[in-house]
């Protein structure tokens, strides 16, 4: 902590001391002494829940309703906000301004528009129920307080990088999108769990979708992230950058991948602390 000392020189001003003062912020040994052993968690009963757009949203009342349903039995017991992804119609933007040249950052600004349409459909579908859509940069810190009162807070999975997106690592298309999103936000307040509800059972060697013979595919039920990073698979369910962020994360451990298509009822167990996808977890 900086203290404050009088200097007779400036005048009698004060000023603060501090370790960081006259440091250049990039030095390696000035960050290795600024790690804590532990970061205080901002909202450590808070679940954060992604709801895939493509594999959940896009599939419209057949697939949401009956998560809908399982939501709320859940909302009575835990605490949860919702975050959405864009889906089939942020690719469908995507690749329109990939033909007009969109440099990155502008791609990233036209695909949060679609993650923001489906938390606007999933806060009218719960609005009786008490979902409330909120934005990335006001109530965050009010979580707990929402769900005490019998909320159920929503927002769009898309981080707000805008212009300020990174660069891809290949192609042009922006690589923080909405599972990035979910990590970024548990990550922060502290997060109890993440969860991403798919239409898969998990992780595995391939995409299943794209595969003409399923028995050549690994199904991992748990896997660390330096070991799937050592992998280098051809396709993920999650996005790249996550695996990264959980390497380097300060409060969260884990997150599971579960296949809430087909089994609504694995959202409830998730929740409650049951493996029943796959996790990939960090290396302590």
């Amino acid at each position: 902590m900086g203290k404050l000392v009088k200097e007779e020189q400036s005048g009698g001003r004060l000023h603060i001391e501090s370790p960081l003062m006259g440091e250049s912020l990039v030095s390696k040994a000035l960050l290795k002494g600024m790690e804590h052993q532990e970061v205080f968690r901002m909202h450590p009963d808070v679940n954060v829940l992604k709801i895939g757009g493509q594999s959940i949203m896009d599939r419209g009342a057949k697939a949401l309703l009956p998560i809908i349903d399982v939501l709320l039995s859940a909302k009575e017991k835990f605490k949860m906000i919702l975050m959405t992804g864009g889906g089939t119609r942020a690719r469908h933007i995507y690749n329109i301004g990939l033909e007009l040249g969109m440099p990155t950052g502008v791609l990233s600004k036209l695909g949060d528009k679609v993650s923001s349409q489906n938390a606007e459909i999933l806060s009218v579908l719960l609005a009786k129920h008490g979902g409330v859509r909120i934005g990335h940069g006001d109530h965050l810190e009010q979580l707990t307080m929402f769900c005490q009162l019998g909320y159920l807070p929503i927002t769009p999975g898309i981080p707000p990088y805008g212009f300020f997106e990174h660069p891809a690592e290949q192609g042009m298309i922006p690589p923080h999108r909405t599972d990035c999103g979910a990590f970024l936000l548990a990550e922060n307040i502290g997060a109890r769990s993440l969860i991403y509800l798919k239409d898969e059972k998990g992780l595995y060697s391939n995409d299943p979708k794209k595969s003409k013979d399923a028995s050549v595919l690994d199904f991992y039920s748990r896997i660390s992230v330096d070991e799937l990073i050592a992998l280098d698979l051809e396709d993920l369910i999650v996005e790249r950058p996550v695996l990264r962020f959980l390497k380097h994360s300060k409060t969260l451990k884990e997150f599971q991948i579960i296949d809430a298509l087909h089994h609504p009822e694995h959202i409830l167990a998730a929740l409650a602390g049951e493996h029943v996808g796959t996790i990939i977890y960090k290396d302590a």
